[in-house]
């Protein structure tokens, strides 16, 4: 599985403020099943759980249009 770039970011912010993948979840208040699927990479997460996690570390996941000339 490819990580993207959730992963990494979360992956490397978690290990700079030397947390284990559970602190982060008890911090995040969230799953240790879910910041196991975002270092993994998984693809499909809800927003809101992701922006949790990331938020802690000063990130945040928001919709961004499209350019005119992408294909979706």
């Amino acid at each position: 599985m490819e990580i993207t770039e959730f992963s990494r970011v979360l992956k490397l912010e978690r290990q700079r403020n030397n947390l284990t993948q559970e602190e982060l979840a008890l911090r995040a208040g969230v799953g240790l099943r879910l910041i196991r699927e975002i270092e993994q990479g998984k693809s499909t997460l809800r927003l809101d759980s992701l922006n949790k996690v990331l938020g802690l570390f000063g990130y945040e996941v928001v919709p961004v249009r499209r350019k005119p000339d992408a294909q979706g």
